[in-house]
C-alpha cells in the first residue's frame, strides 16, 4: 500500500513510488513566485533584462540587484529566493577565478553552469558539509561569451541546465516565452535583442515599466556591462 503524497514530501532525499522528489519540484513552484527574467541571445552577445519588485516608495532602487557578474565575460540573472541565489553566484565567481589562475584562461560559459549545477544538487538532509539541507529556490539565466561565441544557459534547482536562445523564468515567465517565441529571430541585433527582452517584461509586469523597476545587461566580446538609468530610459522610449 502507497503511502500519501505528504509522507513522500517531508524527505528532501526520498523519491514517491511514482519517481518524483517532491522538495525538488515545490523549490520549482517557488521560481514561478519570482520576478519575470528575460534572457536572449544574438550573434553579437546576449541581453538579460529582468522585472524589478519594489515593495516600497521609500526602497533604494539600486540595492534591488538581480543581475550579478560572475566574470568579466558571465554573468546570471535570477529569480526566486535571492539569498539562494547569492549562494550559488559566490560559488560561481570562485570556480571562474580558480579555473583562471589555474589554466590562465577564461571559464567556459558551459563548464561554469555545470559546476553551478553541481553545487545545486548537494543538498541533503543532515547537512554532512553539504552548502544546503533544501534544493535551492532559485532559478538561473547565465550568460557569457568565450571562444565558442555568446551563450545562455537555463539551471534550476533540480540540478539540469539547457542552452537556450532566448529563455523566460519568473512569475509572469509563460507569457514571456509565448512573446519570445513568437518574436525572436536569429539575426536580431543586440539593439532589437534590447527591445524585445524589455517589451516582453512590460507586457508581463503588473507595474508600468520604468528605468527604476527594471534592470538591464549585456555579454559581448567586450565584457559585461549594465545598463545605467539614461540607457534604461532610450529604450524604454524605444518602445
Amino acid at each position: 500500500m502507497f503511502l500519501t503524497r505528504s509522507e513522500y514530501d517531508r524527505g528532501v532525499n526520498t523519491f514517491s513510488p511514482e519517481g518524483r522528489l517532491f522538495q525538488v519540484e515545490y523549490a520549482i513552484e517557488a521560481i514561478k513566485l519570482g520576478s519575470t527574467a528575460v534572457g536572449i541571445q544574438t550573434k553579437e552577445g546576449v541581453i538579460l533584462a529582468v522585472e524589478k519588485r519594489l515593495t516600497s516608495p521609500l526602497l533604494e532602487p539600486s540595492s534591488v540587484v538581480k543581475i550579478m557578474e560572475v566574470d568579466k565575460h558571465i554573468a546570471a540573472a535570477m529569480s526566486g529566493l535571492i539569498a539562494d541565489a547569492r549562494t550559488l553566484v559566490d560559488h560561481a565567481r570562485v570556480e571562474a577565478q580558480n579555473h583562471t589562475f589555474t589554466y590562465d584562461e577564461p571559464m567556459r560559459v558551459e563548464a561554469l553552469t555545470q559546476a553551478v549545477c553541481d553545487v545545486a544538487l548537494s543538498f541533503g538532509e543532515d547537512g554532512g558539509g553539504k552548502k544546503m539541507s533544501r534544493p535551492f529556490g532559485v532559478a538561473l539565466l547565465i550568460a557569457g561569451f568565450d571562444d565558442q561565441g555568446p551563450q545562455l544557459f537555463f539551471s534550476d534547482p533540480s540540478g539540469m541546465f539547457t542552452r537556450y536562445k532566448a529563455k523566460a523564468i519568473g512569475s509572469g515567465s509563460e507569457g514571456a516565452q509565448t512573446n519570445l517565441q513568437e518574436s525572436f529571430s536569429e539575426n536580431f541585433t543586440l539593439l532589437e535583442a534590447e527591445a524585445l527582452a524589455v517589451q516582453t517584461l512590460k507586457q508581463v509586469m503588473e507595474e508600468k515599466i520604468s528605468k527604476d523597476n527594471v534592470e538591464v545587461a549585456s555579454v559581448t566580446k567586450d565584457g559585461y556591462t549594465v545598463y545605467d538609468a539614461a540607457m534604461l530610459q532610450t529604450i524604454i522610449d524605444r518602445l
